[in-house]
């Protein structure tokens, strides 16, 4: 059986296998065990730097590792493309902040929280770079090794005594930091007299599940949480064993700030759990040491990075007494998204996710875009702004170019207000909303309009949601369909009508330009079949301009702004397109629109064609499915949609 005789089933398995494959080959990792004396012989000459990286260092490192040159020539970790979008500016702090610690400087000393809104992406950046951990440990570059059985899986330098690590530092170039842990240490006393470089050392692999370099807490009930979650306790099995309930083998090391030495803890909620967690977590933090009964101080270096929602924060603020724990963290703001694009990716992601059910309802192609717009204008500010400038901020947050905004404008508006982004319609409650549409659903296919009819119903049958913020969100649908789905939609039955539509409206942007260049020059254009020469035809040149309502007294500098471009373009050896100039995209169709209106009336609308109007309606339906994203259904629903909008007109 040849390739292209299997089915298409068989291909994808073949290919999942192949990349499994591929994976291990990758990731293979050679396990590594000795004595410390072999560990200094064999693995320490090779990277002395890497043997004796911080947590942060090694984070920093891991984050480095992932980096991939993007489009720009700029390099950008892969870390958190597929799964998080839009959060640019806060996942660029978070590097900066790892780039800072791994370099020696203060904000290694601080804990560091993430802050910001439900489900706008904290915990999957805490999960991504969980996850890099594990896969970095795998590799030859992220080769991490500690003293075998340790709970704290420490270093195997640790050992090294104090006496000895300036000659060390002379020799490798190298700082210690760190003791050895109390189980280490009377094991070294115990079981090895002494004798340190007996110890045996062995590779370690991060991982989440098997309790190595990730740690993770999260709070239950404030008034029953116990600091042994984080630290430990007296393990009674074994104190009978040992005889000394001050024994650290007698200790249960299966705290969390055990489980997350040489790594990384995740603290869930930070701000729900008792003061006096936070107080060790910060001196762990600050000082790298933990403190409980009947041992000395004990050594952890590990990253701590916490997370909680704007609601506990602000409780948090309101209590003096948290100012001193306030300045010994770095607080980084993760917003929802304020681009419509990025929003409407995490709704495809979230959807790639669900059940199978879900996977195999057809959306037509602006539903996702739709309910990302209408996202997007409740997480604006609030405030009495005309629903022409809200809408125009939201393509502006888009990277849109919009009529009457230059560059120096849109750059101004993107200086967003202190509380955009922090407030609003989550991607929980969007996803919510489109899953009862599928419920509801008696086709496999979903339109539009029952998106945004399902955001409605799912906005005026929630109880959280107050009855002035009730009707301001629902406007917003009005807005996200009036000013952004209406000109979507029109412009795919356009296109779909009119098969020729690229080619007209080139040829009219053609015509545009020439009887605009001829205008400013005050030359006539001479008539290519006729040879005849001609004024400058005005009223065609206002009849498109006035599409976009390019007014009399700014026809001037708008037409001399298109011929700049043009002729920009010219230089760069580039055509000038639609694309080239977006006033004037949006001028051309539908200035078309309006030529072809009595037709599409007449396709659209017909309660019993004939023949050949059944035939245009056919090929119509068959361009928006082929070419345009829709099904059959969807494209029924899309030609009627367009029919109403035309007559309401």
């Amino acid at each position: 059986m040849t390739n292209s005789d299997k089915p298409e089933h068989v291909d994808r398995q073949e290919n999942f296998l192949s990349s499994l494959v591929a994976f291990t080959k990758d990731h293979r990792a050679v396990y590594w065990s000795g004595p410390l004396s072999q560990f200094l012989e064999e693995i320490l000459p090779a990277d002395p730097q890497g043997a004796a990286r911080t947590s942060h260092q090694y984070m920093w490192d891991m984050i480095r590792w992932t980096r991939a040159e993007d489009e720009n020539g700029n390099f950008r970790s892969k870390l958190f493309d597929e799964a998080l979008f839009g959060v640019d500016e806060a996942i660029d702090r978070v590097v900066d902040y790892f780039k800072a610690a791994a370099a020696g400087s203060e904000v290694g000393r601080r804990l560091l929280l993430l802050l910001g809104p439900p489900s706008g992406g904290k915990s999957t950046l805490v999960i991504l770079l969980k996850r890099g951990l594990e896969e970095y440990s795998y590799t030859d570059a992220g080769a991490l090794y500690g003293i075998q059985g340790c709970p704290v899986h420490e270093s195997p330098l640790h050992l090294i005594p104090h006496t000895l690590r300036a000659t060390f530092r002379e020799t490798y170039g190298v700082e210690i930091n760190g003791e050895v842990c109390p189980h280490c240490r009377t094991r070294l006393e115990q079981q090895y007299k002494g004798d340190f470089l007996h110890m045996p050392i062995e590779r370690v692999f991060i991982s989440e599940a098997g309790r190595v370099g990730i740690g993770t807490y999260a709070p239950h009930d404030p008034t029953t949480a116990d600091l042994a979650d984080l630290v430990g306790s007296v393990d009674l099995s074994k104190v009978a064993e040992y005889g000394d309930e001050g024994d650290p083998r007698a200790w249960s090391w299966s705290g969390a700030v055990y489980a997350a030495s040489r790594g990384m803890l995740e603290m869930i909620e930070i701000l729900k759990v008792k003061r006096e967690f936070l107080y060790l977590l910060l001196t762990l933090t600050q000082e790298k040491n933990v403190k409980v009964s009947r041992f000395p101080l004990i050594y952890l270096d590990e990253t701590i990075l916490a997370h909680t929602n704007l609601a506990e924060f602000r409780k948090f603020l309101q209590e003096s007494e948290n100012e001193a724990l306030l300045d010994r963290m770095v607080i980084i703001q993760v917003p929802y998204t304020l681009n419509y694009k990025d929003e409407a990716r995490i709704y495809k992601k979230l959807i790639s996710s669900a059940a199978p059910a879900f996977r195999e309802v057809h959306l037509d192609p602006h539903v996702l875009h739709a309910a990302a717009v209408f996202a997007t204008l409740t997480r604006l500010h609030e405030g009495e702004d005309k629903e022409q400038e809200l809408t125009k901020k939201v393509r502006i947050y888009a990277d849109e170019e919009v009529e009457g905004v230059n560059r120096a404008e849109a750059e101004r508006t993107r200086q967003k207000m202190p509380d955009e982004g922090l407030a609003g319609v989550s991607p929980r409650f969007v996803i919510n909303a489109l899953s009862n549409a599928i419920i509801q659903s008696d086709t496999k296919s979903l339109t539009t309009m029952d998106v945004l009819l399902a955001l409605k119903d799912g906005i005026e049958n929630d109880a959280r949601i107050d009855p002035k913020k009730k009707r301001k969100w629902v406007d917003y649908l009005v807005l996200a369909r009036k000013y952004f789905y209406n000109r979507w939609v029109k412009e795919d039955v356009h296109k779909a009508l009119f098969v020729s539509f690229e080619q007209e409206a080139q040829d009219l942007l053609d015509k545009y330009l020439d009887e605009v260049e001829a205008t400013l020059d005050n030359r006539q254009i001479k008539d290519p079949i006729t040879n005849e020469e001609r004024r400058p035809d005005e009223r065609f040149l206002r009849s498109v301009e006035e599409k976009i309502h390019i007014s009399d007294s700014g026809k001037q500098s708008f037409r001399q702004e298109v011929v700049r471009k043009a002729m920009g373009a010219y230089k760069r050896g580039e055509k000038f397109t639609l694309d080239s100039h977006a006033q004037l995209h949006d001028a051309v169709q539908q200035y078309l629109f309006e030529q072809r209106r009595d037709v599409l009336r007449m396709v659209s609308s017909t309660m019993r064609p004939d023949e050949e109007v059944r035939q245009k309606i056919s090929v119509v339906e068959k361009r928006l499915v082929e070419e345009y994203g829709y099904d059959s259904h969807s494209a029924r629903e899309a030609l009627n949609y367009v029919t109403t909008l035309l007559a309401q007109e």
